[in-house]
């Protein structure tokens, strides 16, 4: 990580503030609205849980959630780094699909390592972060999301709580349909940015 953090620090000032996180319950609709977001001609950034899943899965490999979660996180992490120094070459609102907070966050609740501390200033987004709430009526597992929904609701407060101690307005988003949910946030991007 010390290799490229020059790199961040220079691109910062011009970029984090077009940096969104979306982020949230697991099974909320994220991947969703970055589907929507990304139809309208903005840059999305895919999950790196996701990725990583895909290509574990493919290669018979075990950093996976349920098999090893600290080689998972790790890897989550690493690929958050990366994407975040991929995106600056992007102009206007580049949206993530979970970023390195949630990363580092996974790291300290699994296992105490304050991830977090190690971000500082030079790894900031969009001081809006939204979060998709636990929504019951759309969740579901499937071969990449193998865990329930009272399982994802943690990681949810989690991040709900501790996104304000680290600076960010948390923007709790409405239980709607996708194209309004994407009007929605660019909206409260256009009004507060």
């Amino acid at each position: 990580m010390n290799s490229i953090a020059p790199t961040l620090r220079r691109a910062v000032g011009e970029s984090s503030g077009r940096f969104v996180v979306i982020s949230g319950c697991s099974g909320g609709g994220k991947s969703t609205l970055l589907t929507e977001l990304h139809r309208r001609g903005y840059a999305t950034v895919e999950e790196p849980g996701r990725r990583i899943v895909k290509e574990e899965m493919e290669c018979g490999g075990s950093a996976l959630p349920w098999m090893d979660a600290e080689a998972f996180l790790r890897r989550a992490f690493d690929l958050a780094v990366a994407d975040y120094r991929n995106a600056s070459v992007h102009d206007g609102w580049i949206f993530f699909d979970r970023g390195l907070i949630d990363a580092a966050a996974g790291l300290e609740r699994l296992l105490g390592e304050s991830a977090l501390t190690r971000l500082g200033p030079s790894h900031r987004y969009h001081q809006h972060v939204f979060l998709t709430p636990p929504w019951p009526e759309i969740y579901q597992t499937d071969r990449e999301r193998r865990h329930n929904l009272s399982d994802a609701v943690p990681e949810y407060e989690h991040l709900r709580e501790l996104l304000p101690t680290l600076g960010y307005q948390v923007i709790i988003l409405p239980k709607i349909d996708v194209a309004k949910r994407a009007d929605f946030v660019l909206q409260t991007l256009q009004d507060g940015s």
